[in-house]
């Protein structure tokens, strides 16, 4: 059979997922961020950004320079990866023979699989549409062998279907980078005047060899298909659910928590043999009448107890309406995680702490009777300005990265923005002696300030803040500011940014 492959380039892969997580940015110039080396630069940037001449690899302050209204977002080491994992997974439905291939794309082995979807124009238009139809800016191009495939999705620009045995014709024209090369070999032959492949494919063997080194004929054998490129494919996960027919309709409440138990039961034994926990679970009841019912529960930490998920499952029996019977109970677990060995103490008390069961056993009643939208664990942030200065947490397993600061008060409710109120001040640039916020004036009774909070000018250009803690006459504390210095024609400079308790 005939080998053919397929390459998949996601040209704004983070930015695409960033975007579809948060629509207002689709008309925003962003970029995401890290510090390397004592400066912060560009890890990646939406199209729009790039349209600005921002481009990876720059100093955030240079882009900033060029863009003044930039939106900046914080690195997340391994994203690309889980996301092009997830990615892979889908297009599974296209191929069984699926690789990651890092950074930003895809390679997938179709051999004798276009003719499914009417030939290969077809098949690879219907995975591009598909692609991009959900919000992510995908190209791809088919050749016979991976190197030619990855080289034409990122630098071709005729045609993206290489007809079998043309591999060579179709790496002609392209720039040396095309063949996944190291950078201090692309350098040298940007030295040597090798603008294109065509310029040093015909040369001996030995003198390519002697002056760029093995790997080079390798990656040009590769692309070429006198060797081949072996791939670390994906594996498909087999999914974790459990079905459980009835001999007879099941009606009552008793026969119901029953299904439950038996279904929890085999699910559970095999998470557990896989050191696996579920976050999530969905419990599809098939009635008599071919109606669906569905109920899901939610865990804050991965778990594979039963009396635990069993308890989860009991609120959510009340909502079930069997009507004529239930034939078909389907149990499934569509978010698992791995779960820590648990180790036992004999001799000591047990500890309380993030990672004790029955926290986490706690969190989870309270998240499936009032949502889990309603509960939040935060963690510390680098960064100086407040707003940024802490993050939600996704789960009880995720450890900061740096340390709660303690050396000056920090309210335990900050507003997400902050609110502007009126002020009466002795003199301007003092504590205020009372403020208006929301129609009630309070009056100032303690205060300590001002504490300057720069802004960060890397990220964005605008005013300095002075804090203040301040008490009114009730007892209640706050911490208000005033934005930049005082100016006499410049009104409602003074802002609400938290509550102390």
């Amino acid at each position: 059979m005939q080998k053919r492959f397929v390459s998949i380039w996601f040209r704004h892969l983070i930015t695409d997922w960033l975007t579809l997580r948060r629509p207002e940015l689709k008309v925003v110039p962003f970029v995401f961020i890290t510090p390397v080396r004592g400066r912060v630069v560009i890890t990646a940037a939406n199209a729009l950004a790039e349209s600005h001449g921002i481009t990876t690899g720059m100093a955030a302050a240079d882009a900033k320079a060029i863009v003044p209204s930039l939106e900046v977002v914080d690195d997340m080491p391994g994203q690309a990866a889980k996301l092009l994992k997830a990615l892979g997974e889908w297009c599974i439905r296209y191929t069984p023979s699926i690789a990651i291939d890092l950074p930003d794309g895809l390679m997938l082995d179709v051999s004798g699989c276009a003719h499914l979807w009417g030939g290969e124009r077809a098949y690879l238009g219907t995975i591009i549409k598909v692609l991009r139809s959900k919000g992510y800016d995908a190209r791809g191009a088919m050749a016979d062998t991976a190197g030619t495939a990855w080289a034409v999705a990122r630098f071709g620009r005729l045609k993206p279907i290489i007809e079998p045995g043309a591999q060579a014709d179709a790496l002609l024209a392209l720039p040396p980078a095309a063949l996944r090369l190291e950078p201090i070999i692309l350098e040298r032959l940007q030295k040597l005047g090798f603008y294109t492949v065509k310029s040093f494919i015909g040369m001996g063997r030995s003198v390519l060899r002697r002056r760029f080194g093995q790997d080079f004929l390798l990656r040009l054998d590769q692309a070429l298909g006198n060797k081949d490129e072996p791939l670390e494919l994906l594996q498909p996960v087999e999914p974790y659910q459990e079905r459980l027919p009835c001999l007879e309709p099941i009606r009552t409440a008793t026969g119901i928590e029953i299904a439950i138990k038996k279904l929890l039961e085999t699910l559970c034994q095999r998470l557990q043999g896989e050191g696996k926990g579920l976050r999530m679970a969905v419990l599809k009841c098939y009635r008599v009448d071919g109606q669906l019912v569905e109920v899901n529960i939610g865990t804050n930490r991965a778990s594979h107890h039963i009396g635990h998920l069993f308890k989860l499952f009991q609120l959510k029996i009340a909502s079930i309406e069997p009507a004529l019977g239930i034939e078909l109970f389907v149990l499934e677990a569509p978010k698992v995680e791995d779960m820590d060995p648990e180790q036992e103490v004999l001799w000591l008390p047990a500890g309380c702490g993030l990672a004790d069961l029955s926290l986490a056993e706690l969190l989870d009643r309270l998240a499936n009777k009032i949502g889990a939208g309603n509960i939040h664990r935060y963690l510390p942030q680098e960064h100086h300005w407040p707003e940024r200065s802490i993050k939600i947490a996704p789960s009880l397993r995720e450890k900061p990265t740096t340390t709660w600061r303690t050396d000056r008060p920090r309210p335990s409710l900050l507003l997400p923005r902050p609110e502007r109120i009126e002020v009466t001040a002795l003199i301007p640039d003092y504590p205020p002696m009372l403020f208006i916020y929301k129609n009630k004036v309070h009056q100032v009774k303690k205060a300590d300030g001002p504490e300057r909070i720069e802004r960060e000018w890397w990220l964005e250009a605008g005013e300095h803040r002075d804090y203040y803690y301040v008490e009114d006459q009730d007892g209640s504390r706050y911490w208000l500011f005033r934005s930049g210095h005082y100016s006499g024609n410049q009104a409602g400079q003074w802002f609400i940014h938290g509550f102390f308790a």
